[in-house]
């Protein structure tokens, strides 16, 4: 039912349009709810694997725990082999995050506070380098690392990461550092402060939101990265977890249930990781497209 017009002292007409209620088309929560089943599913299926034995997986794979397992877990835990792995994925990781936010926020504020011959040519091909994964370039890649010292060291692997992560990051924080009023830097050079002392007083700190997310993407993007380690080591004590998994999975290829436990753990800290930090994320990205 329509509401009645409002008409004002001096007879204006004000027309109220009803607001929409209910929980809106059924439609669109059974295709949500597919979709979030067909995401979280298989994650699922692997972690409640792991809590399984080989007989209960062969009698009822869809089935749960019963009884609970937890000695795959602490199988794969009490291995020298899974830490190693998890370790080289972590220095891997924290190297290619810090060296993509310093040399990120740099570019970017560089391209966002300064205006130069080649400033938008320089911006477009950081732009293109969004268009070009790793796979792209993953074989020239490996020709031209392959004759360096770098083939079957850590660096191998982090120098091309943070090559490949630098568009993304220049994307993403070049809104935000353009968003900083002019009028700050200016009062700033007032009191003496100078270009570096700006940037790292006040230039950082607001970006802040935009370096957190960037962090995250490029951390969760390095700890799964599989083609790349792949290439680049072949000596088993370099490897990474996802690696590891498919090292594992072949060595113990007749005990399912272990290997559900090995993937689940090695899945798990960027799992957790991504989930607290969600919030940063969507904010991050909402921030740089609303600067």
């Amino acid at each position: 039912m329509s509401k009645k017009p409002v008409v004002t002292a001096d007879g204006t007409v004000i027309r109220q349009t009803p607001k929409s209620g209910g929980w809106g088309s059924p439609v669109v929560y059974f295709v949500s709810l597919c979709l979030i089943a067909i995401c979280i599913g298989p994650v699922l299926y692997i972690i409640l694997g792991g809590f399984r034995t080989n007989s209960q997986i062969t009698a009822d794979p869809a089935g749960l725990p019963d009884p609970w397992k937890i000695s795959n877990y602490l199988g794969v835990l009490q291995t020298k082999t899974f830490w190693t792995m998890a370790w080289n994925s972590l220095y891997i990781a924290l190297i290619t995050v810090a060296l993509v936010v310093v040399l990120g926020v740099s570019a970017s504020f560089v391209l966002a506070r300064y205006h130069f011959v080649g400033r938008n040519a320089m911006y477009m091909l950081f732009a293109s380098g969004l268009m070009f994964p790793l796979a792209v370039a993953i074989t020239p890649l490996y020709i031209m690392v392959v004759k360096s010292p770098l083939v079957n060291t850590p660096w191998g692997v982090i120098l091309p990461q943070v090559a490949f992560g630098l568009p993304q990051t220049v994307i993403i924080l070049t809104p935000f550092l353009a968003a900083i009023p002019v009028e700050i830097e200016e009062a700033a050079t007032v009191d003496g402060c100078s270009r570096l002392g700006f940037f790292r007083r006040m230039v950082i700190p607001l970006s802040l939101p935009g370096v957190i997310t960037v962090a995250i993407l490029n951390f969760v993007g390095s700890w799964n990265s599989y083609m790349l380690p792949l290439y680049m080591f072949n000596n088993e004590s370099q490897y990474t977890l996802p690696l590891g998994v498919q090292q594992f999975s072949t060595t113990h290829s007749q005990d399912t249930a272990q290997v559900l436990a090995f993937t689940s753990l090695a899945m798990l800290p960027a799992l957790i990781f991504f989930s607290i930090f969600e919030r940063r994320i969507v904010g991050g990205l909402t921030g740089a497209v609303k600067g």
